[in-house]
C-alpha cells in the first residue's frame, strides 16, 4: 500500500482503547473460560465414575453363622454388671444407586435393640440393620464363663 492510499481504519488506529463505565474488566481466566470447551454430553462423566465404582457382594451366612451371631448380641445387651460392653460390629451397607454395598466397622456401646424396626441402635446413634450384621467382635466374648465363645 502506497503512502496515497487511505486505510479503512485510519480514522480510529490511534485512539485510546476503550474501557466500560457498566462492566467490571475480566480477568484472563474468565477471558480463557469463554473458549474453553463445554461438555457436549452433559452428565456422561458422572456416570463413568458412579460405574468404575466398584461395591461388594453381600455374604449369605448360614444358620449356624447367624444364631453365634444372635447370642453374641443378647450377651452384648444383657451385661451382668449393669454396664453395657465396648463392642465391635462389622456390618454390611446396601449401595443406594447399584447392585452391592461395602462393609463398615463400628465401635461403641449398644444403646437398645428395636425388634420391631429389626436394628441395633448404637450409643453414638448409628443405626445397624441387624440382618445386615456380619460379626460382633468384643472383650467379653473372651472372657465368658463357659470357657469362650471363641
Amino acid at each position: 500500500m502506497t503512502t496515497d492510499q487511505k486505510n479503512d481504519y485510519d480514522d480510529i488506529i490511534h485512539l485510546p482503547h476503550h474501557v466500560s463505565s457498566r462492566h467490571h474488566r475480566m480477568s484472563m481466566a474468565e477471558r480463557a473460560a469463554q473458549f474453553s470447551p463445554f461438555a457436549a454430553l452433559t452428565g456422561y462423566g458422572d456416570v463413568i465414575r458412579e460405574t468404575a465404582r466398584i461395591t461388594e457382594q453381600k455374604p449369605e451366612l448360614t444358620d449356624e453363622e447367624k444364631s453365634g451371631l444372635d447370642r453374641r448380641l443378647k450377651m452384648a445387651c444383657s451385661s451382668i454388671s449393669g454396664e453395657k460392653p465396648e463392642i465391635s460390629i462389622t456390618y454390611f451397607v446396601p449401595d443406594q444407586k447399584k447392585s452391592g454395598g461395602t462393609y463398615r466397622t463400628v465401635s461403641g456401646r449398644i444403646r437398645k435393640t428395636d425388634t420391631y424396626n429389626h436394628r441395633i441402635i448404637m450409643e453414638n446413634g448409628i443405626q445397624i440393620d441387624m440382618d445386615c450384621v456380619l460379626d460382633i467382635e468384643g472383650d467379653i466374648y473372651d472372657m465368658t464363663e463357659d470357657g469362650g465363645e471363641r
